[in-house]
């Protein structure tokens, strides 16, 4: 459902609409529909949206907004990522309310997931 000003679609870049779909299908589950050589689109994931073909990358370094998936279990996100040809760019650290860290996909996009801090961690014995 379209929601009147309310964020609908996001795009980004991608050097290589093949190795994109890739990994994304592999790490995420996600499907494509392609439209034309150089556009795919996902949906259904959180919000809809699609991949362009383009030679930049989006990174919070440029100024790229920077999107964020949760994981209800960071350490096997972070390994299929990496087994999918993804790079951590910034180790798991804590912040308020959880832990995340940063990766890339294989154009370079950079992107984070994040989780719930383990509060069991923190009771007292």
């Amino acid at each position: 459902m379209n929601e009147h000003e309310k964020i609908n679609y996001v795009e980004f870049p991608s050097k290589d609409l093949q190795a994109t779909k890739a990994f994304f299908a592999s790490v995420f589950g996600w499907s494509f529909v392609d439209y034309g050589p150089e556009y795919t689109a996902f949906s259904d994931e959180g919000i809809d949206g699609g991949f362009y073909q383009s030679g930049l990358t989006a990174t919070t370094k440029n100024g790229g907004a920077l999107i964020v998936f949760y994981s209800k279990d960071l350490e096997s996100t972070q390994a299929k990522i990496q087994e999918a040809g993804g790079s951590i760019i910034k180790a798991v650290f804590p912040f308020p309310g959880g832990r995340r860290f940063h990766f890339s996909d294989p154009n370079g996009n950079e992107y984070a997931v994040w989780s719930d801090i383990d509060v069991s961690q923190y009771e007292q014995a």
